[in-house]
């Protein structure tokens, strides 16, 4: 499919401290597919702070729920920007990220392009910004994370999801049912059953954005938690981290 019409999609909780940079990095990325028509919808959920003023002041259209469900808030921000783009044509192109990650200037033109190869989705990856965690804590993380990765292999087909890095088209995600009203893994939810209707899924390691390394995160089981189990605070720092699942790595 050609996209006629790109779509971001940002869940956002009292994110008032990087919600303006998150939005700064889709601003170029969507500089970089102009002229194609270019939507970011960030959904408010449940925020006592100026997220949605700031949301709206950097050029984004702002949904206000109060679920406290990231599964809620993003199918909120879908449905939302399906509405803003109801004349664009049947080929809209769903991007989603959270309010705490910074996306590559090439990151939606690059989903786009997986998009005209006929692929439904596309699962990419995340780095931690460097200076929001410690040097030991990103190590810690890093060491995990890319188990799988050979030096050897020419592509990285990761086994992870997260909702800070992922694409749909708005076909497939309408007809797998969208995002459905879960806490946290709404992300790997929504991936399962993609993968179970026979959508090409595409899983790549070209373009990561990179998320804040926070410890207290906005959902449970998130990346916050995996990191705070890292932490040397909660470990000791002679200690190595115990093996976890490849798939429980995603943003908060």
């Amino acid at each position: 499919m050609t996209p006629s019409a790109l779509a971001v999609i940002v869940p956002a909780h009292n994110e008032e401290h990087r919600i303006a940079a998150c939005l700064r990095s889709l601003r170029a990325a969507a500089a970089h597919v102009a002229p194609m028509p270019a939507v970011v919808v960030v959904t408010a959920d449940a925020c006592t702070d100026d997220t949605a003023t700031l949301a709206a002041r950097g050029g984004a259209y702002v949904v206000k729920t109060r679920s406290h469900n990231v599964g809620v808030a993003r199918a909120a921000a879908v449905d939302h920007a399906l509405e803003l783009l109801a004349d664009a044509g049947p080929d809209v192109w769903l991007a989603m990220t959270d309010a705490d990650t910074i996306v590559p200037a090439a990151w939606l033109a690059h989903q786009a392009d997986w998009a005209r190869r006929g692929y439904d989705a596309v699962l990419g990856t995340i780095r931690l910004a460097p200076t929001t965690g410690s040097a030991l804590l990103v190590a810690r993380h890093d060491a995990d994370y890319f188990r799988t990765r050979r030096l050897s292999d020419g592509v990285w087909e990761h086994p992870h999801v997260h909702g800070a890095n992922l694409g749909v088209s708005a076909e497939a995600y309408q007809r797998v049912g969208g995002f459905a009203p879960l806490p946290t893994g709404e992300d790997r939810d929504l991936a399962v059953r993609l993968s179970a209707a026979g959508h090409r899924i595409a899983r790549t390691d070209q373009h990561p954005v990179h998320t804040a390394a926070r410890l207290r995160g906005r959902a449970p089981g998130g990346l916050a938690d995996l990191l705070a189990s890292l932490h040397p605070a909660s470990r000791g720092s002679d200690r190595h981290p115990a093996p976890l699942p490849l798939d429980s790595v995603r943003p908060a």
